[in-house]
Formats: C-alpha cells, sequence, structure tokens
C-alpha cells in the first residue's frame, strides 16, 4: 500500500472513533536533517503512523504530540516548531548531523474527516489534490490535470511570529513516462514504482511479452506511432521522460516530437556513437544545440551496467540524482 495513504486511512479510521490526533509534517529542511519536506506521521494516544526522520528528534516531537492531545491544558490548533541538528546550538534536537528543520504540528479531530476522505478518494485513484494548512485552516482542494504538471509540490512561509501556511501537492509529485515497453523498461518501471513517480508506458507493439508482464505501472498505452507520441506527454517541472524504443530510427522520431517541451529530465538509452551521431545531425538541421546538450545520453550514471537489471539502477539514480538536486 502506498504509505501516504496508509497514513490517512489510519488518521481517519481514529476520527470515526472520535478521537483527537496530532499530524505532524515536515513543513521544510535544509542540510542533512534526517526529515525531508513532506515527511508526516500521525500521533494517536497508543499508536503511531508515518515518520518525520526518525532519531531522538522524532521521539521528543511525539512526546510533545502526546501531550497535547491528553492533556487539555496544553492543547492547540497549531503550531510550527524549529529544530537545529548541530550539538551546540541552543535549539538542539540532540542530533549532530547539521542540519535543520521545521515541524507543524496540528491538532486533528472528527471536524477533519470529510477533508480526509477526499484525501483518500483522491490517493486511491491516482489523482493529485492540493492540501493547505495554517494557523485555524486544514483545507483540501482538487488539482485539474492541465495545471498539475505545473504547480509546485511544496510552498511554506512564516506569515508571522507563530502564523505559518503551508501548501503540499498530494499524491504523485513526479511523472514518469517511459518510451518503448522493452526489458529494460519493465526492470526500470519495477524500480520506480517504489518511488513518487506516477508511470506511463508507451510502445507502438501489440503483442510485445514484455510490455504483457508489466505489472508496475500506473497506465499503458498502445500508440500506432511514435509519430504521435507529443499528444500524450505535456510539459512540466516534475516530468521526467526515458525513451527506450526498438531502435535508432524510433529514438530519433520521440527526439524530433518531445524536442520543443520542457521536461526535468529527459533521457535517452543508446550507444554514446549512435546518439552522438544522432544528436550533431539534428544540429545540422537547425536543432538548438544547448538544448539538444540538455537531453542525457548515453542513459543512466557510468557504473559499467550490462543486464536490464543493473541498466535500469543507473538510469534511477540518475533520476533521483536530478530529482533530489533543488
Amino acid at each position: 500500500m502506498n504509505k501516504e495513504l496508509e497514513i490517512w486511512q489510519f488518521a481517519a479510521e481514529r476520527l470515526k472513533q472520535n478521537e483527537s490526533l496530532m499530524l505532524l509534517v515536515v513543513a521544510e529542511s535544509s542540510g542533512s536533517s534526517p526529515g525531508r519536506q513532506g515527511f508526516k506521521m500521525i500521533v494517536a494516544r497508543d499508536e503511531l503512523r508515518g515518520s518525520i526522520g526518525g532519531g531522538v528528534m522524532e521521539v521528543g516531537l511525539v512526546e510533545q504530540a502526546k501531550l497535547r492531545i491528553t492533556n487539555y491544558e496544553l492543547r492547540i490548533d497549531a503550531e510550527i516548531i524549529e529544530q537545529v541538528h548541530q550539538k551546540n546550538s541552543p535549539q538542539s534536537s540532540g542530533m549532530i548531523c547539521s542540519g535543520r528543520q521545521t515541524v507543524i504540528l496540528f491538532e486533528l479531530n472528527p471536524s477533519h474527516l470529510e477533508n480526509l476522505r477526499k484525501i483518500i478518494l483522491a490517493l486511491e485513484n491516482n489523482l493529485a489534490c492540493r492540501l493547505e494548512i495554517s494557523n485555524l485552516k486544514f483545507q483540501i482542494s482538487n488539482l485539474s490535470s492541465e495545471n498539475e504538471s505545473q504547480t509546485e509540490n511544496f510552498h511554506f512561509e512564516k506569515t508571522g511570529d507563530i502564523d505559518f501556511f503551508y501548501e503540499e501537492k498530494l499524491g504523485f509529485k513526479n511523472k514518469l513516462f517511459i518510451i518503448g515497453g522493452g526489458h529494460c523498461a519493465l526492470a526500470l518501471s519495477e524500480l520506480a514504482s517504489k518511488m513518487d513517480f506516477h508511470i506511463s508506458l508507451f510502445d507502438d507493439r501489440t503483442d510485445l511479452n514484455t510490455l504483457a508482464k508489466n505489472k508496475f505501472v500506473h497506465e499503458k498505452k498502445i500508440i500506432e506511432s511514435y509519430e504521435r507520441i507529443g499528444e500524450f506527454i505535456e510539459s512540466g517541472k516534475n516530468v521526467y521522460v526515458v525513451v527506450m524504443t526498438l531502435g535508432y530510427k524510433f529514438d530519433e522520431i520521440v527526439i524530433r516530437r518531445l524536442f520543443d517541451k520542457n521536461f526535468k529530465y529527459f533521457g535517452v538509452l543508446g550507444s554514446r556513437a549512435k546518439m552522438k551521431t544522432l544528436l550533431k545531425n539534428l544540429e545540422k538541421e537547425g536543432f538548438d544545440k544547448k538544448k539538444l546538450a540538455q537531453i542525457r545520453t548515453p542513459i543512466g550514471l557510468p557504473i559499467n551496467s550490462r543486464t536490464p537489471a543493473e541498466i535500469a539502477v543507473s538510469i534511477a539514480a540518475e533520476i533521483i540524482a536530478v530529482k533530489n538536486s533543488d
């Protein structure tokens, strides 16, 4: 089960029992902080779901959260706690990993159940939605497919000494489009399915064995020709494209059809010599040299990979490096 979905389902079940819970969210982080922006935890009186980074930092915040929901005099609607992970800092969390993070503590009660149901419905149907949290607000709104790829994954700001605003796109924050459904695509799909990607797979072959075996993607499309690939893939700051078609001429078609779009990652599987020739020929035709240089090929990190599984690891590692480079 999707870990994010499991957290919200747990919260909804407890709220149905008329309990109060504490939602912990990492609103921002920097350096080597153990938690990363968007990490979440639900704290009930007797049980937990999720994590905001682990270690003594998490233990301390869990204890604070339990006090808030068990001691009426300490109850709060929401607050933010800033932690510095340095040994000699006056706000030290007890960790020495040289980072910092801001954690939101927000009390959930049965009045929030309807919004949790909206979250669960969206996640179960692979739809994105927007979560907004402030001092007194917990709100969910839908995201249309039209603006989903252009929406920032996170936004956090302090609007006063104790006032804040946090916004997050829930659901899959990144889209991975794999063009070509062979053995390498199958291996990459399996790896990527364990990460935060909505995966779409395209091929022009109807009887491909590896396409039939691929149970890891969220969407498969058989298209009559790669000439039409541009109709199915939109530009976006959270869009990743991996091209691994049957051969050189199909790779060229895909590059031509997607060249004017903007992606976070655009990689093509192919030999160094062939891809160098392909890109040089496109440059001679007038394709922008700077934009051609942004196409990652040979694709993946240079780890001397040979098998489809090894190639998939090298590609996934490169994608992760790009995704986490901000």
